[in-house]
């Protein structure tokens, strides 16, 4: 799943990841720790870790690529400083202790550069994400075609 995201990405933007060579102090390793789906926001330096946890993180192309997003500095599409325009996060349906995930960041911290808020996006959550109640954390202020 790996290298199906990865070949994406090749297709389908200007990035490409390259195997590492023994020179390069700064890398991605990709581990199959027990503690789920994630990685550092952006470069940290030196071995830079994606966590894809066996079963439900490689399940999913878009998990794979979500995560990889994320060591290329990118944050959830709903933290957008912007995005209360966009949509409403219901925080009496957020399990306790989640709520970061909702966060919105600072403009400055994270600019959008005019590009249009993409409901879309493999960065974005999904309506329920982090649901207590089986009820939206997460919902769109305007209608989005299917």
């Amino acid at each position: 799943m790996i290298k199906t995201a990865m070949a994406d990405y090749h297709k389908l933007t200007c990035i490409k990841f390259v195997p590492r060579s023994s020179s390069d102090q700064d890398y991605l390793y990709f581990n199959n720790g027990n503690t789920g789906c994630w990685s550092s926001v952006g470069r940290v330096g030196g071995r830079q870790e994606i966590n894809l946890q066996s079963g439900g993180c490689m399940t999913k192309k878009g998990t794979v690529e979500h995560e990889m997003m994320h060591a290329l500095g990118f944050l959830h599409e709903q933290n957008r400083a912007d995005r209360d325009k966009y949509i409403q996060v219901n925080y009496n349906n957020i399990q306790s202790g989640r709520e970061n995930n909702f966060e919105k960041a600072k403009k400055e911290y994270a600019d959008a550069m005019g590009v249009t808020y993409d409901y879309r996006s493999v960065m974005h959550y999904s309506p329920n994400s982090f649901s207590k109640n089986n009820q939206p954390t997460i919902e769109a202020k305007v209608s989005v075609i299917p």
